[in-house]
């Protein structure tokens, strides 16, 4: 190690971040007290962990805490801990960059906004920067447990840091901020008592308040989980919540519960109001922290399945080494037992909560995309999914679930019809339900990518299989007695026009057909049986794949529609269908081979 000071620059990414930061007028800047407190608690319970395959670290340990002191002098505010520390390599990776997963997520869901971009930091992990909304200048002055030196890391956000070796840095990480003089709030020791109070009372190791070398402790020092509901206030509940998660909502729902009987272990669980930014990041780690006897074990443990990843919360339980390596945790049998346990309680809490569908559907509108891919993965608790999932089909505006829909079937209807697509308003208008509506057959609408997938996959709901609309087929004629209105085209001339037809589309259809199934369109497109629907196509063709799948196009024509009939009586049709074809493509969200043909055509046809 030399002794040299080192200067680099931040990641394109966080510099962004410190932009926001810096010239954000933040409302709720003490935030920053939070999220500094909350670093030095996890590095603690961090080096508490590696203590247990690795002893010899405890011995420049003297008890675990936090320590926050001003300094009028200086005008300084230092949090402390001598929790694990950090290495060169560390500051450069937790506090130079961002985690190349979360960098792309964030810069994406920046919206222009700086007070709401703001409140996007503590959600991607980078709590630390909010230092510089009430400083000028940061320096982390840390040494990692089992190192002989240590390291000063300085910077004042304007794009890059420094790094100098620190022979006499103890264990641990001290973080200082130069308070601005706007900010010279945060050097009075009663405002920073209640801030503590307020924010992190519930830290389950000692928060001291220095203030003219006195040291007192400031919070209660007890974990939260471990009290009783009844001495838990909807406040206490609520901080909790928001220092956990890194979140400025209050929680939709809270679960506070001990579980007895085979294992035994504590839950406090929160399900958030509206969704955290990163909530489809491949990679996201879970919400829920595990803990043995009140020590920190691990953050990215699987407790719940991959569809409630949006719960928040801490998992206590006695049955559990705490020498377990992380490897051996994910197989070990009391894990699955506690995440059997959790799943069912948090789905018993859901389907209590859905009895008032106006409260529902806030949980819904924010996770129902998510909690419907336990629809597509194969569980013991799949039925008890479907039963909390909800719908918006033909049957009116609302929502509906999969009881209701069922029970106004018709006579003999023994599939529940789908129609997938990008949004609501186009299925609403999509010719492929005219069938449908006609014979007063409710059909799904169903806008979310997953939905492509889980109803390929799901067996069925009360014996009743799921069906799209176009694979319909002879099953929809037999649900109604009904006839077509007005007189048919001609098989003879049915099949001229078709001739014209394939002749003017070329390979752009494989087929031509008639169809009863449309009521008002004079043509619809489908794809061939056994092949992904449309919809599905253009999901994969967004995801770069447009060469490896192309459904078979089947081009639908109403032999009662006025317009074909006369389509039929022309030599030469090719302008109406070219025009007539593109419509439909536009109909079905498909793009439209060469729009100022599309254009030129239909100006012509208007004009004669």
């Amino acid at each position: 190690m030399t002794n040299k000071s080192e200067t680099l620059s931040f990641q394109a990414e966080v510099a962004k971040v410190l932009d926001i930061v810096i010239h954000s007028l933040y409302s709720n800047k003490e935030i920053f007290l939070r999220e500094l407190i909350s670093n030095a608690a996890d590095a603690c319970d961090k080096l508490r962990y590696a203590i247990l395959t690795h002893p010899e670290l405890a011995a420049k340990t003297d008890g675990f805490k936090v320590t926050v002191a001003p300094d009028k002098k200086t005008k300084t505010l230092t949090v402390t801990d001598n929790g694990i520390g950090m290495n060169r390599d560390d500051l450069i990776n937790h506090l130079g960059t961002i985690a190349r997963s979360g960098s792309a997520e964030f810069i994406k869901s920046l919206s222009g906004d700086k007070q709401k971009d703001m409140a996007l930091i503590g959600q991607f992990g980078v709590g630390f920067y909010a230092s510089f909304m009430v400083a000028d200048k940061v320096q982390v002055r840390t040494k990692k447990a089992g190192d002989d030196s240590g390291w000063l890391w300085e910077s004042k956000g304007a794009g890059n840091f420094t790094i100098t070796p620190d022979k006499e840095a103890p264990q641990g990480t001290s973080v200082i901020l130069h308070l601005t003089k706007e900010n010279d709030e945060f050097l009075d020791p009663f405002r920073l008592r209640h801030l503590i109070k307020q924010y992190s009372d519930f830290i389950s190791l000692p928060i001291f308040l220095k203030n003219d070398k006195q040291e007192e402790t400031v919070n209660a020092g007890s974990a939260l989980w471990m009290k009783n509901k009844s001495e838990v206030t909807d406040t206490q509940y609520k901080d909790f919540y928001q220092s956990i998660s890194h979140a400025f909502d209050t929680p939709w729902d809270t679960l506070h519960f001990h579980a007895e009987g085979v294992i035994d272990y504590t839950a406090l669980l929160f399900i958030p109001t509206k969704p955290p930014v990163n909530l489809f990041q491949p990679d996201r780690k879970s919400g829920l922290n595990l803990y043995v006897n009140q020590v920190f074990i691990a953050d990215d443990v699987d407790l719940v399945p991959f569809w409630l990843r949006f719960l928040s919360g801490v998992i206590d339980t006695k049955d559990l080494p705490l020498n377990v390596s992380r490897e051996m945790l994910q197989q070990t049998p009391v894990l699955q037992k506690i995440k059997q346990g959790l799943t069912k309680k948090v789905l018993a809490e859901l389907k209590k909560r859905a009895e008032k569908p106006e409260e529902y559907q806030t949980f819904w509108d924010s996770f129902g995309i998510v909690l419907k891919e336990g629809l597509y993965e194969p569980s013991d608790v799949r039925d008890e999914v479907a039963e909390l999932c909800r719908f918006y089909s033909t049957n009116g505006e609302e929502l509906t679930t999969l009881a209701d829909y069922v029970s106004r079937m018709k006579k003999n209807q023994e599939a529940i019809y789908y129609l997938t697509g990008s949004d609501l308003p186009t299925l609403r208008q999509n010719p492929q339900l005219e069938g449908f509506t006609s014979k007063g057959i409710e059909v799904l609408l169903l806008t979310d990518p997953i939905d492509e997938f889980w109803t390929n996959t799901f067996p069925d709901y009360k014996g009743k299989k799921f069906l799209a609309v176009q694979q319909a087929g002879a099953e929809l004629e037999k649900l109604s007695d009904e006839k077509p209105k007005g007189e048919a085209l001609s098989k003879e001339d049915a099949d001229k026009l078709i001739e014209k037809i394939k002749a003017t589309l070329g390979d752009e259809v494989k087929d031509v057909q008639t169809t009863d199934r449309l009521t008002k369109s004079p043509m619809s497109l489908v794809t061939g049986a056994g092949q992904m629907s449309l919809n599905l196509e253009r999901l994969m063709r967004a995801h770069g794949q447009q060469t490896a799948f192309n459904s078979d196009r089947i081009l639908q024509i109403n032999p009662y529609h006025p317009l074909i009939h006369k389509m039929a009586e022309m030599e030469d049709p090719a302008d109406y269908v070219r025009v007539l074809f593109d419509q439909t493509l536009v109909v079905e969200g498909e793009p439209v081979k060469d729009p100022a043909r599309w254009i030129e055509k239909l100006t012509e046809l208007l004009l004669k």
